[in-house]
């Protein structure tokens, strides 16, 4: 089990009940999965394409997954079926482990950052952040890198409302303005 994980069972689920008035603990709000996304629409290079897979499996722990174009758009020079980016679904110890290197690496690590804004959270407390450069990741470090590549990371919850959600991430450790 993981540090994140046992974090959660001795002082995020007291703390959750005693906020919102829960009265069984399954009812407690958790993190189901995090998913992180690479878009590679404008790259046509198949040897770019090679190293962002490995580069994200790197920092995910996992093989990405290839996800077409649904439909073709001439504006942007797509074709339905052409590779537009690469997701990585996360969930259980490999989800803690990536959310523990997010949270105390990634994050302080990345340019100007002064925290997570309360915007990225949708109504259903779900939180979506952009980063910028993937060299933040401490897998990264020492390796011979070419071209930088931006990631988006969704860290899925079982919240019913907003309010939630940014409860259960600033107490897990995200860095949340307020």
């Amino acid at each position: 089990m993981s540090i994140l994980q046992e974090k959660y069972k001795k002082e995020i689920i007291p703390a959750m009940q005693s906020k919102f008035g829960y009265k069984n603990i399954m009812s407690v709000p958790r993190v189901v999965k995090a998913v992180v996304n690479v878009g590679v629409g404008r790259i046509r290079d198949e040897k770019q394409h090679e190293e962002i897979r490995k580069y994200l499996a790197l920092i995910t722990g996992q093989k990405s997954a290839a996800r077409p174009a649904k439909k073709a758009i001439a504006s942007f020079k797509t074709r339905q079926g052409l590779i537009v980016g690469y997701r990585a679904t996360l969930r259980g110890k490999r989800m803690y482990d990536f959310l523990s290197r997010l949270i105390n690496i990634a994050l302080p690590r990345t340019r100007d950052f002064k925290g997570i804004e309360t915007s990225s959270f949708d109504s259903k407390g779900n939180l979506t952040i952009g980063i910028k450069e993937h060299i933040v990741f401490p897998e990264i470090i020492g390796e011979d890198y070419r071209f930088l590549f931006g990631l988006e990371v969704t860290v899925v919850t079982t919240a019913k409302k907003r309010e939630e959600g940014i409860e259960l991430l600033k107490l897990m450790g995200f860095p949340i303005r307020t």
